[in-house]
């Protein structure tokens, strides 16, 4: 497969999930602040971030300088993870597919011979081979109150798994044709049933968020948010032999799966301390379940119904801020279950936020995923790190973040305004 199909080939998993509002994918959207911070913010998150993280952030007591308005105005970010270089060994097999092709046209069967033990070897080294990546997008208007705080947005991610498999009756037929026993004759290379497989997932969302502070008797505050939306689940599933494969296939509506419905997110808030500067935060994620079968127009090439589930994910924070400081940290009381090749994920997370007089922030963050095992399907998430920046002038601001892993990189940036 030349690196032109390949990008054909991405790109039309990406807009064939495409939506009129944003690419999406069931793991929550996070911002470039957020994303800096280990993906934290439901006890930290500022008005455009409490849109998705937590709404009841929005009525929060945030400083001067950003409790008025929040717009977010774009917001990208990106993760990927390719341990064998799947994407670049789908290259090297279609290429060996030619040259094996090409020395049984010219009669070469020395040359037919070295190329199918090079076939076999990278048919070996593809099998189980994953590639996951992820790409987020969101848009966000914030308008903090005295009384009924408003904002509204939409966002999302794209999740797109390729693996491969190799054939046992492959390996039986290019060993035969290494050693000289089958003829290798034209066609050949027709037969071989070893496949890659893509499954891509999507949630696109629009919703509006309210939110309200409430004065206790103690002094203390206590927020309460809900954000109603429409929400757009999509899948992809694609599964073709390394030979058959055809760039102009894999963008059919028989891949496809959609389904749309209206959903709730809710949040609160509880501002504590002498000076209020504790702040445990609670969010409910998708209230409502929702369910989603893939198609699996390909049976005989080994594809199977898979569920996407879009289940209440349920988290909670505890934050200390200062002046010129946050930290929190935050869990996950409820799993994700992956529908590609990925792992569960249920995060533990850390991040911290430093502000240099309001012109700058430096923000770190660290996570687990509790729900790591070696039993998965696919690419393991365990300890990730992140870091970024923040840059603000005359109320306009930039967000700069990134991510490493043992498994992946990342990397997201933000564009928008607060004062």
């Amino acid at each position: 497969m030349t690196e032109y199909r390949m990008t054909r080939l991405a790109l039309a998993v990406g807009l064939s999930l495409a939506t009129a509002t944003t690419l999406a994918s069931p793991q929550s959207f996070k911002s470039a602040r957020s994303f800096a911070m280990a993906g934290t913010g439901v006890a930290v998150a500022t008005p455009a971030d409490a849109l998705v993280a937590n709404p009841a952030m929005l009525a929060a007591d945030h400083h001067s300088w950003n409790d008025d308005f929040g717009l977010q105005l774009i917001s990208v970010n990106a993760r990927l993870a390719d341990e064998e270089d799947t994407i670049d060994q789908v290259d090297r097999i279609q290429n060996t597919i030619n040259n094996l092709e090409q020395a049984v046209d010219n009669l070469n069967q020395t040359g037919a011979q070295n190329q199918a033990g090079i076939l076999r070897d990278q048919l070996q080294a593809f099998d189980r081979d994953t590639m996951r990546a992820n790409i987020g997008l969101g848009l966000g208007l914030a308008v903090p109150s005295q009384g009924l705080s408003v904002g509204v947005f939409t966002n999302g991610n794209l999740t797109a798994t390729v693996r491969g498999e190799y054939a046992a009756s492959d390996d039986a037929l290019l060993a035969g044709l290494e050693s000289g026993s089958v003829p290798a004759t034209s066609g050949v290379t027709d037969g071989l049933e070893s496949r890659g497989k893509i499954l891509a997932s999507a949630v696109a969302e629009l919703g509006v968020t309210f939110a309200r502070a409430i004065e206790l008797n103690n002094g203390q505050r206590l927020q309460l948010g809900l954000s109603p939306k429409y929400v757009n689940l999509q899948t992809f599933q694609y599964t073709e032999t390394v030979s058959g494969f055809e760039d102009e296939d894999f963008d059919g509506e028989q891949y496809q799966t959609d389904k749309s419905g209206f959903n709730l997110d809710l949040g609160a808030a509880y501002a504590f301390g002498s000076e209020q500067q504790w702040n445990a935060g609670a969010s409910v994620r998708n209230l409502i379940p929702m369910e989603l079968d893939s198609a699996a127009s390909r049976p005989l090439l080994g594809e199977e119904v898979r569920t996407l589930e879009l289940d209440p994910m349920v988290t909670v924070g505890l934050a200390h801020r200062g002046d010129y400081h946050v930290i929190t940290a935050e869990l996950d009381l409820t799993k994700k279950k992956a529908f590609g090749y990925e792992d569960d994920t249920q995060w533990l997370a850390v991040g911290a936020e430093f502000d240099a007089f309001r012109y700058a922030q430096l923000r770190i963050g660290a996570r687990q995923n509790l729900a790591s095992n070696e039993d998965n399907d696919g690419i393991e998430e365990k300890t990730q790190f992140t870091a970024g920046l923040g840059l603000n002038i005359l109320g306009a601001r930039v967000d700069l973040a990134g991510l490493v892993s043992d498994a992946d990189v990342g990397a997201a940036i933000e564009v928008g305004a607060a004062f």
